[in-house]
């Protein structure tokens, strides 16, 4: 008689922008805890950390997370207002350049990502081809980044259709999906006016006024009355979270995962790439506390 399969373990990295660098801790603590996932797929911020872990690439990448500054981000930054306000040319050429791009088939570990046609809206499955050509169709987040031409398809960010791929993960050949939401905390997050990081004030103020100079009325204005008004990034960036979180549960609900990872990120901003360790740290806390539910769904004490 032949012994049992072992389960194949996915993992399904969610979107969320700069609050994605979240997903590189979650994968760390799990390799920590022994969970070595088997394949992975991702949407967006989720893509591309994916990409990097399926390629084997993680550790490297993580030491270039921890030390990106402001000014690394804004070098990235190539402005244009031609279907989005970063057209993305600078940060693919970094990656080109730093990383590998190997076939999506030929990766180490399996891997796929989730991209939305915009002219139909159908969610797309990226599983051949082009890492690199793949992880940029995925982050295309619309009005932020420049949408990408693929095998004849104009392809924005899958968070629009998909924010967290269990559906791929399942369709790839996981028995058991462990989903990471980094969603879970922060509807309104953006329109509210939190503490600046103590020893941070004079950084944050250069960024937004480099930010200003560069991309005018999508900072905070003040009306005739005083009021202080969200800006249009701010508008933008709620309006995202509101549809990603309720695209996200009705998709978990019908297609649920076997454990769902929700690191707390409301502190974080739409573009804090350059808050890479605090972000880290909350995806270690949140495979931390489920780990009464992980070692009992692979049968170990906690």
């Amino acid at each position: 008689m032949k012994p049992p399969r072992k389960p194949r373990v996915g993992l399904a990295l969610g979107s969320g922008s700069a609050r994605g660098w979240a997903h590189v801790g979650v994968i760390r603590a799990l390799e920590q805890a022994g969970i070595r996932p088997d394949l992975v797929c991702g949407t967006s911020i989720g893509a591309l950390v994916g990409a990097i872990y399926a390629a084997g690439e993680l550790e490297r990448f993580e030491q270039w997370l921890l030390g990106l500054g402001i000014a690394d981000v804004l070098s990235f930054v190539d402005v244009g207002l031609s279907g989005g306000m970063i057209k993305g040319e600078r940060l693919m050429e970094f990656f080109r350049s730093k990383f590998v791009d190997r076939p999506l088939e030929d990766l180490p570990k399996p891997f796929a990502a989730v991209a939305t046609a915009l002219h139909t809206g159908r969610e797309v499955w990226l599983r051949e081809g082009s890492t690199i050509d793949a992880v940029r169709a995925s982050i295309a987040l619309p009005a932020l980044f420049a949408p990408v031409i693929h095998e004849g398809r104009l392809l924005v960010d899958g968070g629009l259709v998909n924010p967290v791929p269990v559906s791929l993960a399942r369709a790839m050949g996981a028995d058991i999906v462990i989903a990471v939401d980094l969603s879970a905390d922060i509807l309104g997050r953006h329109l509210r006016e939190p503490p600046e990081p103590e020893g941070a004030a004079a950084e944050v103020s250069e960024w937004r006024r480099i930010l200003q100079e560069n991309l005018g009325t999508l900072l905070p204005t003040r009306p005739d009355d005083g009021s202080k008004l969200p800006s249009m990034l701010d508008v933008l960036a709620s309006s995202i979270n509101i549809m990603q979180v309720h695209i996200s549960r009705s998709r978990m609900a019908g297609e649920p995962p076997d454990v769902i990872l929700a690191p707390r990120l409301a502190h974080l901003g739409l573009l804090d790439f350059h808050r890479a360790e605090v972000a880290i740290e909350e995806g270690k806390r949140a495979v931390e506390a489920a780990l009464p539910s992980l070692s009992a769904l692979f049968g170990r004490s906690p």
